[in-house]
């Protein structure tokens, strides 16, 4: 019988109190040292390199933690398939099983963007039968992604729930709409599909862009042998934590000192991610 897997965050914890434990020690050695040492340069020379050490020795510490965080996902993943188990599905798709595809394509949308699904399926987005067949032949799954509005059952939803039984091309999440939650959104959104489909990318992609989809599929292609993938068009710019200017970033503090840069990150217009990164959103979410 296999033993029951320790989690990811266990380790995780252990790790941390093991580390904070010979730092607490090192630095009680470092103290006592200073006092048989009393020169300014050489003191000041001390603390540099112990604080590099510090430094390294924490870098050390966080990528060895993504380690082992990745190997968890990893691990639920070669489990899932090997013993027959599929993620946690939502309960209206409870009893259906994971359908195979190569892509997974979300196009996020909101109730007052009628016109532009209305575009969409008259220019790049397959409909009907096409879009049945695209899935069948191809493995591109499309959906326009949504939620529901504050008033559950209201005319918002009634108008959807027509044009869904007319275009059978939705995927609605339980979420209420909002320009503020789209983060809330976009995770969610990830954290449905991987638990519906076994996709080997996801994307997520707004409802005013057109995409050729057989460019996107080339270039998805490419990358189906490596690890992690995360693609888009990659940016990075500066925190702004100056208040009152357009963009400021209120949790600036966590980005560290001031004229520090964001991490290297995809425009929302556009991105995709690989299975194991959908999962890792998943599990954490």
């Amino acid at each position: 019988m296999r033993g029951k897997a320790v989690s990811g965050k266990a380790i995780l914890v252990l790790c941390l109190a093991s580390f904070l434990g010979g730092s607490l020690i090192t630095s009680r050695t470092w103290t006592s040292q200073s006092h048989n040492n009393n020169h300014p340069i050489v003191n000041h020379v001390t603390a540099s390199n112990k604080l590099g050490e510090f430094d390294h020795k924490l870098r050390s510490l966080l990528r060895f933690a993504e380690r082992l965080e990745l190997q968890q996902v990893r691990y639920y993943l070669q489990s899932s398939v090997g013993n027959g188990v599929t993620l946690q599905k939502p309960k209206s798709y409870s009893n259906h099983t994971l359908q195979k595809a190569f892509v997974v394509i979300g196009i996020n949308t909101a109730f007052s963007s009628r016109k532009r699904r209305d575009s969409l399926r008259q220019t790049w987005m397959p409909t009907g039968e096409k879009l049945k067949k695209l899935e069948k032949e191809k493995g591109i799954v499309i959906r326009f992604v949504i939620g529901h509005s504050a008033t559950t059952g209201g005319v918002l939803d009634k108008a959807l729930d027509k044009e869904e039984a007319e275009h059978k091309d939705f995927l609605r999440l339980n979420h209420v709409e909002g320009y503020h939650q789209l983060s809330t959104k976009t995770r969610l959104y990830f954290s449905t599909v991987v638990s519906m489909w076994d996709a080997e990318f996801y994307v997520k992609v707004d409802d005013d862009v057109h995409l050729n989809l057989g460019m996107l599929a080339t270039t998805l292609a490419q990358y189906r042998s490596k690890p992690r993938v995360y693609i888009g068009c990659m940016k990075s710019g500066p925190v702004l934590s100056e208040k009152g200017v357009k963009y400021h970033e209120p949790e600036y503090w966590k980005f560290g000192e001031d004229g520090n840069k964001y991490f290297r990150h995809a425009t929302g217009q556009i991105y995709g991610i690989s299975k194991d990164l959908a999962a890792y959103i998943s599990i954490n979410s």
